[in-house]
């Protein structure tokens, strides 16, 4: 199906008008942060925002609130920090890695410095930059956390040697050494097999395209098994919970006091990833144990910030979160029928309707 509208993905020049000012979403590629970068983002925050950082769904950050001088004075903080390093390429470095990949004992390859050799490939074809703001690129080490993603390229760990490409239903098992390419290839495929569309699955038998375009057969059973990434130490590793996703200051100083000099990661769920031992994180409201009200659960912006919607629903998560029935469940909760940040696979569906809620189409 062709598409007409603009691309309307925001980025940090690219920035989104909402009700509360300019919204910056700034791209992680494999979700990691230096301590320094974290702090620079926190200092961005405080000074031309909100003060808060918002965690996505694609494990990037956002900053909202931002005035008319924002954009431009965020850039040029990104761009010295190394969080910019190509303005072209801004929008569509979309890298999801398995984010404790390399940490523990579930990890059959550390995918995080390939998703870094990725960007970089990524940034050095001027073609590249065409690519809807949408598109996403994704590298599951194996354990499955990313299964769900309904990445546009997707590369699964099989061992230390190889790995499955997959563009949609069926897979090519290829070396560890192809991947860069081959990912890319596929993208640049897309670009030119489409008419408007944004998404490789939106493209009239794209997988097939696209793949005999690269001399290829998806002959692969693709394995469809999920895992869930919870709060807790995983390994060398402590999860951590960010309430529904959005950093305070003293949070966003505690995490990057916890970097250390290996960084944190920024998961697809509103957590993030630093090292065992890491002190103070319960103090300023994070959550380090996975029996919180808080797992699983994120929300929109909801008003005041978002003009479209209907309730402030966060305000309303934090009231009813406590006596909140899930089931085990992820839940979202949305301001309207758009579900901006829904999380991938299976949640529980919390509706603002106007005069009160859909759960999972339910009226309460």
């Amino acid at each position: 199906m062709a598409r007409t509208e603009t691309d309307r993905c925001p980025g940090v020049l690219a920035v989104h008008q909402a009700a509360d000012g300019g919204l910056a979403r700034v791209r992680l590629p494999g979700g990691w942060l230096t301590a320094e970068q974290l702090d620079v983002l926190r200092v961005a925050a405080a000074g031309l925002g909100d003060g808060r950082l918002e965690l996505t769904s694609r494990a990037n950050v956002q900053i909202r609130g931002l005035d008319a001088r924002g954009p431009r004075e965020l850039s040029d903080r990104l761009f010295k920090s190394g969080l910019l390093p190509s303005i072209a390429h801004e929008r569509v470095r979309n890298i999801l890695a398995s984010p404790l990949s390399g940490l523990d004992d579930e990890s059959r390859y550390d995918v995080l410095p390939l998703a870094g050799a990725l960007d970089r490939a990524l940034c050095d074809r001027p073609g590249l930059a065409e690519l809807p703001g949408r598109f996403l690129f994704a590298l599951d080490d194996g354990r499955g956390d990313l299964a769900d993603v309904r990445a546009d390229v997707a590369v699964r760990a099989l061992d230390e040697r190889s790995a499955v490409l997959s563009l949609g239903n069926r897979g090519v098992r290829i070396g560890w050494g192809q991947v860069p390419d081959l990912m890319l290839a596929a993208a640049e495929a897309f670009l030119e097999v489409r008419d408007q569309e944004w998404r490789i699955a939106e493209v009239p038998d794209g997988e097939k395209r696209i793949l005999a375009r690269l001399g290829l057969t998806a002959d692969e059973p693709l394995d469809t098994s999920t895992t869930q990434v919870t709060a807790g130490v995983h390994g060398t590793a402590q999860v951590v919970t960010v309430p529904l996703g959005s950093l305070t200051q003293p949070q966003a100083t505690a995490l990057a006091a916890a970097a250390g000099t290996t960084g944190v990661r920024v998961t697809p769920w509103r957590s993030v990833v630093v090292e065992v031992g890491a002190a103070g994180l319960e103090e300023v409201g994070l959550v380090t144990e996975a029996d919180s009200v808080w797992e699983g659960v994120t929300a929109c912006a909801g008003r005041p910030g978002c003009a479209k919607a209907l309730a402030d629903v966060r305000a309303d998560a934090v009231r009813l979160m406590p006596t909140f029935a899930r089931d085990g469940r992820r839940v979202h909760w949305a301001g309207c029928a758009r579900r901006c940040g829904k999380p991938s696979g299976g949640f529980v569906d919390v509706v603002a309707v106007g005069d009160g809620y859909l759960v999972d189409g339910e009226r309460v």
